[in-house]
């Protein structure tokens, strides 16, 4: 049985996700953040060093990072019956090498300037020289985004990839904060997403979740 340490209203959502649209059999164990602080519980810490979720556990493996963890799914159960590739592209593609990318991308580029924009928001009028760069960095991912779903029904061409579920939760937390306002294809990503069913289970099955449909 395969067992995820999922975080309510975080960025393990999206392996939740992930796992319904496999239809794999998995456990969750829940842990709540802080209700003053919002940080995720130390107990997190006796999972993985770095004390944050999502963590999966399978066979005695402890997987952590979105990313890797969407990677190790994807070899692991990401086959079907007939023997063909669930959500990555055959290799030698242009596909492949997008999915590449913006598995990487997710988290690499498009989150550190939504982070910062939230962390800096704290400091009140001390961060006021940094935000017009923030700002205009935000504005660089999500153009770019805009440009790739322009191009293509999912960030890797015209089938949903394990790309799109690393990709999900930039789009949705820029959106929650208003600033997907005038990004069409952005927008049309997250609501194809939100209607999916597999979404809707993990949305049943993850608990509050801030940042999914209204």
């Amino acid at each position: 049985m395969l067992t995820i340490h999922h975080l309510n209203n975080s960025r393990s959502q999206r392996i939740l996700w992930l796992l319904e649209e496999l239809g794999i059999e998995y456990d969750i164990h829940a842990y709540a953040r802080d209700a003053e602080t919002s940080r995720a519980p130390a107990e997190l810490k006796a999972v993985h060093p770095l004390g944050k979720s999502p963590v999966i556990e399978h066979d005695g493996l402890i997987v952590a990072e979105t990313g890797a963890i969407i990677v190790y799914l994807l070899n692991v159960f990401g086959t079907d019956a007939e023997g063909n590739r669930r959500f990555r592209p055959e290799l030698g593609t242009q596909e492949y090498v997008d999915y590449v990318h913006f598995l990487h991308f997710a988290e690499g580029s498009a989150m550190l300037p939504l982070l910062l924009a939230l962390y800096t928001g704290f400091l009140g009028d001390a961060a006021q020289p940094i935000q017009p760069m923030i700002t205009d960095e935000i504005k660089k991912v999500l153009d770019y985004c805009e440009y790739s779903l322009v191009r293509n029904k999912w960030f890797a061409g015209d089938e949903l990839t394990g790309a799109d579920f690393n990709m999900i939760f930039p789009l949705e937390a820029a959106r929650a904060r208003g600033r997907l306002k005038g990004y069409e294809a952005c927008n049309e990503f997250v609501d194809r997403v939100w209607k999916r069913p597999a979404y809707l289970r993990a949305l049943e099955r993850g608990g509050n979740y801030d940042y999914g449909p209204k």
